[in-house]
């Protein structure tokens, strides 16, 4: 059964949700704070994790840093009302997802479904190896290699440029993207697909690629589109 890590120093909110997921056949493992978190973490490696951004001890945000220096388990953070920022920073540090107090338990069990079936069915064309010119994605291993550089990726980031790639010159939309990477039982917007293109494409960035690039199709989505050499 998969193992659930939740993180939140609320001990209200983390009873509710580690009883709902014992409703869903997962195992709970709760942590009251950014220490304990990490220590969990270490010694049962879940297969997902809820992750409050405000701890004592350790914040979520230095946790999920943390985290990301050895793996690429799902982390969902959870966040304040209205905090935009604290989306963006969970996000920009390695985050597949947030989830906004006050919340549902049974949103938060949605997504995590819809986390965890993505995960299980991460194959998307029965390969787990694609190239193109210069770039290599490796899903067997989590890698992706431009001119054979390393390219410090997220697991979503990674998924997300799987998507594209493998689908060249087809145009996906935002919602497209949502339902694929997400989940069908997702409940966020399509700025969560414009903010991880964001920062894929300033990753992409650092790397020479004149063949090819993650192309905007206004007021639709994205695509990757191979380019035509400039001579």
């Amino acid at each position: 059964m998969p193992v659930i890590l939740i993180a939140d120093d609320n001990k209200q909110i983390t009873s509710i949700l580690g009883e709902y997921a014992r409703k869903e056949g997962f195992i709970p493992k709760i942590a009251l704070d950014g220490f304990e978190a990490m220590e969990l973490f270490q010694k049962f490696q879940p297969d997902l994790i809820l992750l409050d951004v405000m701890m004592p001890k350790m914040d979520g945000f230095e946790v999920c840093r943390n985290i990301r220096k050895t793996s690429n388990v799902p982390v969902i953070m959870i966040t304040a009302r209205g905090e935009d920022f604290e989306k963006i920073m969970g996000l920009d540090i390695g985050a597949d997802d947030y989830i906004v107090k006050p919340f549902s338990p049974g949103e938060v069990m949605a997504r995590i479904r819809a986390i965890l079936r993505r995960i299980t069915h991460v194959d998307l064309q029965n390969q787990q190896i694609y190239s193109f010119h210069n770039l290599t994605i490796n899903l067997d291993d989590y890698i992706v290699t431009i001119d054979n550089q390393n390219v410090s990726l997220t697991k979503k980031e990674m998924e997300l440029l799987w998507a594209l790639a493998t689908n060249k010159n087809k145009v996906f939309s935002r919602d497209n993207l949502l339902n694929l990477l997400w989940g069908y039982d997702y409940y966020g917007d399509s700025r969560t697909v414009d903010s991880h293109i964001k920062r894929l494409r300033a990753k992409l960035e650092e790397f020479h690629h004149s063949s090819w690039e993650i192309k905007t199709i206004w007021g639709i989505g994205y695509k990757f589109e191979e380019k035509l050499d400039e001579k």
